[in-house]
């Protein structure tokens, strides 16, 4: 094998990674925020989760990424061990529809419709197609779509050139005493494992064995123990992923070694036993690259159906090499794991998620605060200020985690989730900080023994409700993405205003007549302008909501355009809140 043979199996290598690589990356995109919301429909049922495992890994092209997730999410809370299980199954089974499409390229036929099929024949079309999907379409969808294309053109090239780089080896002695070695199944294990493990990519190192397997020297006593090493070299990645996470992290990788390594010991040892006693007429026959894809195949789903009704006992496995110990600082869930950075588009949803937590946390502490001024409470006071800065740890690492996603790996759908997160975490912050704000003045009260006037509690009692349903509204519009409550939050905000302004009046009137106190007038105005800031917040976060379903941030265009009351719908809205909230 000269040189230039060798340069040649190394450029189709990197050429297989990187099409592999353009490929996965390009499903996982048109898949979005749907792999998250898969993953969490699976935990009810382990057979649920076998099959999405399976359609999951078969979207991405990566049990690798699949497994790189599952560390993350149970990293974050969000999923727990015994929920993974049938994931990981079902992720190596659909890790093997890889090696059937590799399989195409030893495809020999007369017939052309068979013929058509061949890489050599189709790949290049493919190519065509993507590029001109990518250079000529404006819609993100399809150019996503022309990725894929291409991507796997260049994979189907790379395994090409990798298959004709070793064909020469099947006339060298060398090469056929080298192979003698791997009649041994330990040996097999051994180097697929340890391959699989440095390259990193189970569907890599079976695409090069394929290669392997065209020349015509590799037969299935070699091929099997050597695939199924390479089931065990692909648990690398998992433990890879699972340095610097907490204890039930780490199990998840522990699993999938586990899974592996039982799969493998029992297959071998069934193997060898029957081949004992029936004497396979097989073991010592070439074996093609479609023979590599069935095995690979009957491997992975042979080894489910075998422990898939004692999945149990794998977690069992897993807390007994790494048993649980008192629950320390370094074994806390992380509020957003970095190795959900390897999918873009869950690493946006949990985002979302944690956004979606933030605004009930506000919610509710806002809520506590006006308690405070009918039930002052300094239990009630230390819940709003622990709640407060549970908001500002969500704002810091909701929005440094978000600068860290890569909008080239996201569909526009989670790009549009991901600019509403970055436009709202900092109003949801802030309703907090008012919560604080209310705080202050009930203390305030409280501490001087002073109260409002029965009128003045009247209006504030209209106030405090007006602002409890346009909190309500504010948080179903995000989370629903509902346009149509959106659209109610900027007039019942100016409802609020002119409530504001018009409570403020009649403190005057009451001042004027010796009714009030200015004391009580500098309380009242701290009161009102945090309700008021409180409403603002509200305005902000739905116009938000509204802009990212346009694709537009002109928040200022967006309020002054509405603003002029010549908007039927505006003017129908702001009319039902002035009629519901009059003093």
């Amino acid at each position: 094998m000269d040189i230039f043979s060798f340069i040649t199996l190394f450029g189709g290598l990197a050429f297989f990674l990187y099409g592999m690589h353009v490929m996965s990356t390009g499903l996982e995109k048109m898949a979005g925020s749907k792999l998250e919301g898969l993953l969490k429909k699976m935990t009810d049922n382990p057979f649920k989760g076998l099959l999405l495992g399976i359609g999951i890994t078969i979207a991405i092209q990566s049990s690798s990424a699949m497994t790189v997730m599952l560390v993350g999410l149970v990293n974050s809370g969000i999923m727990q061990i015994g929920q993974t299980i049938g994931v990981i199954m079902g992720s190596n089974i659909g890790t093997t529809l890889t090696a059937w499409m590799l399989s195409l390229i030893g495809l020999e036929s007369s017939n052309v419709w068979l013929n058509l099929l061949k890489p050599e024949n189709f790949s290049l079309i493919f190519a065509l197609v993507g590029v001109i999907l990518l250079m000529m379409s404006k819609k993100a969808q399809k150019r996503d779509i022309g990725t894929i294309m291409v991507g796997f053109a260049v994979l189907m090239f790379g395994m090409k050139l990798m298959s004709d780089a070793v064909s020469p080896l099947a006339d060298m002695p060398q090469f056929s005493a080298l192979l003698t070695a791997f009649q041994n199944p330990i040996l097999g294990v051994l180097v697929g494992a340890v391959f699989t493990g440095i390259i990193q990519s189970s569907a890599a190192s079976v695409g090069i064995l394929q290669a392997l397997a065209l020349t015509g020297s590799i037969s299935y006593g070699m091929a099997i123990p050597i695939i199924m090493g390479q089931n065990i070299g692909t648990c690398v990645t998992a433990l890879i992923s699972s340095i610097g996470v907490n204890r039930n992290a780490k199990k998840v990788a522990i699993i999938h070694i586990s899974f592996n390594l039982i799969g493998t010991i029992v297959c071998l040892t069934l193997y060898y036993l029957l081949d004992a006693f029936i004497h396979f007429t097989f073991t010592d026959a070439p074996i093609g690259a479609v023979g590599i894809a069935a095995v690979h195949s009957i491997f992975n789903v042979f080894t489910t159906i075998l422990l898939f009704p004692f999945s149990h006992y794998l977690e069992k496995i897993s807390n007994a090499v790494l048993r649980d110990k008192q629950t320390t600082k370094s074994q806390a869930y992380e509020l957003l794991d970095t190795r959900l950075l390897a999918t873009p588009s869950v690493a946006v949803i949990e985002c979302y998620n944690l956004t979606e937590k933030m605004a009930l946390i506000a919610d509710e502490a806002i809520k506590k605060a006006a308690s405070l001024f009918t039930d002052y409470k300094e239990e009630t006071i230390n819940e709003i200020l622990q709640a407060e800065d549970q908001l500002d740890l969500y704002e810091d690492k909701i929005g440094t985690f978000m600068v860290k996603i890569s909008s080239n790996g996201l569909s526009d759908k989670d790009s549009q989730t991901k600019f509403k997160v970055l436009h709202c975490i900092g109003d949801f912050e802030r309703l907090g900080d008012h919560a604080v704000n209310l705080i202050k003045v009930a203390q305030e009260i409280h501490d001087k023994g002073i109260e409002f006037s029965n009128e003045a509690k009247a209006e504030l009692n209209v106030l405090v409700k007006a602002i409890d349903e346009i909190m309500e509204i504010t948080l179903d519009c995000y989370k629903n993405d509902d346009l149509r409550l959106a659209s109610k939050v900027e007039p019942f905000e100016q409802v609020i205003d002119g409530l504001i302004k018009e409570i403020k009046s009649k403190h005057v009137e009451r001042l004027g007549k010796g009714d009030c106190t200015i004391e009580m007038g500098f309380i009242l105005s701290d009161l009102l302008t945090n309700y008021e800031r409180i409403s603002d917040h509200c305005s902000n976060i739905a116009v938000a909501v509204i802009e990212t379903k346009h694709n537009s941030f002109g928040t200022h265009e967006y309020l002054n355009s509405i603003k002029n009351f010549s908007n039927t719908e505006f003017n129908e809205t702001f009319n039902e809140y002035a009629i519901k909230y009059s003093i």
